[in-house]
């Protein structure tokens, strides 16, 4: 089941928003109410939540467009499955990652950018302490961020698998932005690949 994802009322005499950034792109999963876009007008910007608890399956619109009150933006599948299989062989390095989430089952926990001290919005990712199919445990570092005020790491925020590195290297991101994936509870692919010892 689908449900559709508008633009909310925006205050007295506003009638029009502009998309600022996609908060979740298609293929993610979502709850009920999280924040799935920021808008920009000229009085105020916000954030618009999901309605219902699933995987966002399209964006009606881009960054940077203008959209009236009422205006469709997105889609949320409710089924949370339709989305994930299709967009592993469009999205290749992140193919692998996907199938390790989907075989696992269960819902992706998000990585997120913690807040980074007073007037700090955005880091660098300094460097991936872990890659995707790799095991985690709880709060162990995944990430090493940077900014012109200070390092952090950035630590898992659940045991599993981390299933998908949604930022590279080198990449600014904002507070609060998802930077990578954990399927809890999933065991970490095989380390070991030796062949067998022949005869």
């Amino acid at each position: 089941m689908a449900e559709e994802i508008r633009i909310p009322t925006l205050g007295e005499s506003v009638t029009e928003a502009t998309i600022g950034k996609w908060l979740k792109q298609v293929g993610d999963a979502v709850t009920m109410d999280e924040p799935v876009v920021e808008l920009e007008t000229d009085k105020v910007a916000m954030e618009v939540n999901a309605p219902a608890a699933g995987v966002i399956s399209e964006l009606v619109v881009s960054e940077g467009d203008t959209v009236e009150v009422g205006a469709l933006i997105a889609m949320v599948d409710t089924d949370g499955k339709a989305a994930h299989a299709p967009k592993a062989e469009t999205n290749g390095g992140t193919a692998p990652a996907t199938t390790i989430a989907a075989a696992a089952g269960g819902a992706l926990v998000d990585v997120e950018v913690p807040a980074l001290g007073e007037s700090v919005t955005e880091a660098t990712i300094g460097r991936w302490l872990k890659q995707a199919g790799e095991g985690v445990a709880r709060d162990e570092p995944l990430a090493e961020l940077e900014t012109d005020k200070v390092a952090m790491e950035v630590n898992a925020p659940a045991a599993g698998v981390l299933a998908e590195l949604v930022a590279a290297e080198g990449d600014t991101v904002s507070v609060g932005a998802v930077i990578a994936r954990v399927q809890p509870g999933a065991a970490p692919a095989p380390a070991k690949q030796t062949p067998a010892p022949s005869k």
